[in-house]
């Protein structure tokens, strides 16, 4: 039994939501954090709607419709979310309330929405859609758990349809946080040009992307969604090796069929040298390409490799912006995502041309 992934929405710090051109006008950042490039919601929603929704659910609820419009579902029969922290920003207003009203008289809403599954349930209260709703927050793994899910949802036969996102948001207050633990570069940098500054820390980012996967065959399916698979901790770079190959015999594939391996480079020296290694010895002779520098660094990155995974082989090329120098396959048929977060999540995504 096969799974597709029908279609794809992502609001990200590029022009990724409704936009024909596929990342072809690419935004240059010069600081330590991407902020997502979000669409006019007045064009949507309402606006009694929109002052009671957070930017994170804005944006969350935005993809996802926009994802069941493309693929002309009206109603999945489930609703899977990953996120590693929820809305940050909602959470960081309710603390915040507590302080200044001695914890008195505060108001429910930010609490409410504060709470990580919050998203998964707005997008089912728009659709009024009363089937399965999960949120999964498992840190850097979230949007893994998210798909893997769904993946064995479909396999059991349980639904037809499912959509699926990963989503996170950056505040100032979060930056701050995260970059006294040392995930962030401390001087403004260009986001085009992280991978050749060999420093620590990398940039922030955020973003939401949804996906519907299906096991019905279609014209109109994007890509077949071959698995997902993810460890912990690896002792060494041989283990992570090792991994990888017995995913890829697993599925009857070897290292020389994987057409583009799409990696998780952020920018951070120690985080990178990981890939480097990967680049000289299982890699050598694949084409790798990068996409930490379009959306930043954050924990479900990865639902966004998956939307451009998912774009390369359905529109056939791949775009400029990630591509390096050098001659690539014009029509890449495997690709593999390879991510890991600070060396202690690592995630692999397989997707083929359908």
């Amino acid at each position: 039994m096969k799974i597709y992934i029908r279609s794809a929405a992502c609001i990200s710090p590029q022009k990724t939501f409704g936009n024909s051109k596929f990342l072809e006008d690419v935004f240059e950042y010069k600081g330590t954090w991407l902020k997502a490039f979000e669409p006019d919601y007045t064009i949507i929603f309402e606006s009694k709607v929109i002052r009671r929704m957070s930017r994170l659910i804005k944006m969350a609820v935005t993809a996802a419709q926009e994802c069941l419009n493309i693929s002309k579902v009206s109603m999945p029969g489930a609703i899977i979310t990953g996120t590693a922290y929820g809305s940050i920003e909602d959470t960081a207003y309710f603390l915040k309330q507590i302080i200044e009203n001695n914890e008195e008289l505060l108001s429910p809403t930010s609490f409410i929405q504060s709470t990580h599954n919050s998203i998964a349930a707005q997008v089912a209260l728009m659709l009024k859609c009363h089937s399965y709703n999960i949120t999964f927050v498992h840190k850097g793994n979230s949007f893994e758990s998210a798909m893997l899910d769904a993946f064995l949802l479909l396999k059991e036969k349980e639904t037809d349809d499912i959509l699926v996102g990963g989503t996170d948001e950056m505040t100032d207050a979060s930056f701050a946080i995260l970059s006294r633990l040392g995930l962030y570069k401390r001087k403004p940098i260009s986001n085009l040009n992280i991978f050749e500054t060999y420093t620590k820390g990398s940039i922030g980012g955020e973003g939401a992307a949804f996906f519907l996967l299906t096991a019905k065959e279609s014209k109109d399916n994007l890509v077949e969604f071959v698995s997902v698979f993810t460890f912990y901790k690896p002792k060494d770079q041989i283990k992570i090796e090792e991994n990888i190959t017995s995913f890829l015999i697993k599925h009857f594939l070897h290292i020389g069929e994987i057409d583009l391996i799409i990696c998780g480079k952020n920018g951070d020296i120690k985080n990178d040298k990981i890939y480097s290694e990967l680049a000289d010895s299982l890699f050598h002779n694949n084409e790798m390409v990068n996409y930490k520098h379009l959306c930043g660094e954050y924990p479900t990155s990865t639902s966004f490799a998956l939307w451009l995974a998912s774009n390369i082989i359905a529109k056939g090329f791949i775009p400029a912006t990630v591509r390096k120098q050098g001659k690539s396959k014009s029509r890449p048929k495997n690709i593999l995502i390879y991510n890991h977060y600070y060396n202690i999540y690592h995630s692999l995504f397989l997707v083929s041309a359908c």
